[in-house]
């Protein structure tokens, strides 16, 4: 079950850097013309958005892909690692109910996958494969 939470951890790690290292560095208009291309559904909550918020959510998917992996990996601070699955469990959340506002179903299916990663993630590590027990 260990493997299984490192695993799932990196997969998660991995997709909210790379989302939020997108959402930090590109404007609001390169992620809306990106988007185009992946269906207009997956971008249209980010029009309603202001630019700070998007900017926002992206260093909170930056902090819970680091917080993910890091603590655990070099030792330090190794309980971080559920909060910051529980965090994202919050985050997908709020993904959701935004999907679902703005009537973008294929993203929200999205969504619960991840959260029920994250979830399984924040189980695990406060749980049976614990860092501190």
């Amino acid at each position: 079950m260990n493997t299984a939470l490192w695993i799932i951890a990196g997969v998660l790690a991995t997709a909210f850097l790379a989302g939020g290292l997108a959402k930090i560095i590109f404007s609001r208009d390169k992620l809306l013309a990106f988007g185009r291309g992946a269906g207009e559904d997956f971008i249209g909550w980010m029009r309603r958005f202001p630019p700070g918020a998007v900017k926002a959510i992206g260093v909170l998917e930056i902090l819970a892909a680091v917080g993910l992996i890091l603590p655990a990996a070099v030792g330090i601070a190794p309980v971080l690692v559920p909060l910051a699955a529980t965090g994202l469990v919050l985050l997908m959340a709020g993904a959701m109910i935004t999907h679902l506002r703005h009537r973008e179903v294929r993203p929200f299916l999205g969504n619960i996958a991840y959260l029920a990663l994250a979830a399984f993630v924040a189980w695990g590590r406060f749980g049976p494969e614990s860092f501190t027990g």
